[in-house]
């Protein structure tokens, strides 16, 4: 007699999926059945549908379009709406959303920024606020100059949990400041977004990165800048890594605080 696997068996789970074929295209919904072994997270199940693109009803439908790198919460390219919520594909688990058989799942694009196709959107406004703000640490011409300055361990652990963001969306998303824009002459009015002010007190920080303090400051008290901020704190409710958002809106406003004294004093 051969002995009964105790091993979980597969259930089905109904994935119930807002669709789009391009930008101004009209919007659909599509349901799947998909099996999901134990385990098994957004990513896979959606990866099933892609191999298998024939909705509940047995029609053949495309594949569905969804953007992914790393698959373990780093690259955040992820990022959409699972029964409502922002967050990471990658990191939510069926267990957890459906641990029973028969369950659905509902997947919607991100609708602060513009949309590719169905689950894949453009996440380029993000990435253009961190250039405004200039996120990074200059260091062309300076390789020569010998040892830079040191960093305490308090101020590396400060700046360490700042620097896992991913640039996943999460908090723009969340933010009812944050709003859909159609090009870039509007992105430099609207609301920069949480992800961005974090990011500018990250390398504010920094012994040679605050170099730029100045300018990422000047840019922050601008139009657009952090006095859009409504303070509503879901940013730091959806943040997958966790970041002390608040912490950082509350520290660039002391330091702009400042920076507007200097220059009122020196003109500069």
């Amino acid at each position: 007699m051969v002995a009964e696997s105790n091993a979980p068996k597969a259930r089905t789970i109904r994935f119930r999926i807002k669709r789009q074929d391009g930008p101004g295209k009209p919007s659909r919904w599509e349901e799947f059945d998909v099996p999901v072994d134990p385990g098994a997270n957004v990513i896979s199940c959606l990866q099933w549908i892609a191999a298998h693109p024939v909705t509940r009803q047995g029609q053949r439908t495309t594949p569905v379009a969804w953007d992914a790198c790393c698959l373990e919460e780093v690259c955040g390219a992820c990022s959409m709406l699972i029964n409502g919520s922002v967050r990471q594909a990658c990191s939510c688990l069926i267990d957890e959303y459906a641990p029973y058989d028969g369950d659905m799942i509902t997947l919607e694009p991100m609708s602060k920024f513009p949309l590719v196709r169905d689950l894949f959107v453009d996440r380029n406004r993000l990435f253009h606020n961190l250039m405004r703000v200039k996120a990074w640490v200059p260091i062309d011409g300076t390789y020569d100059l010998g040892k830079g300055p040191k960093a305490t361990p308090r101020n590396q652990q400060m700046r360490y949990k700042l620097s896992e963001c991913m640039s996943c969306g999460c908090c723009l998303e969340a933010c009812p400041q944050f709003v859909l824009e159609p090009n870039e002459v509007l992105w430099n009015k609207s609301f920069i977004g949480a992800h961005a002010v974090s990011q500018a007190r990250l390398f504010n920080e920094h012994p040679t990165g605050s170099v730029l303090k100045g300018d990422r400051l000047e840019v922050l008290m601008g139009r657009g800048g952090l006095s859009d901020c409504g303070n509503a704190q879901n940013c730091a409710e959806v943040c997958p890594k966790e970041i002390p958002l608040t912490e950082s809106i509350g520290a660039i406003g002391r330091a702009m605080t400042v920076q507007s004294f200097k220059r009122f004093f020196t003109g500069k």
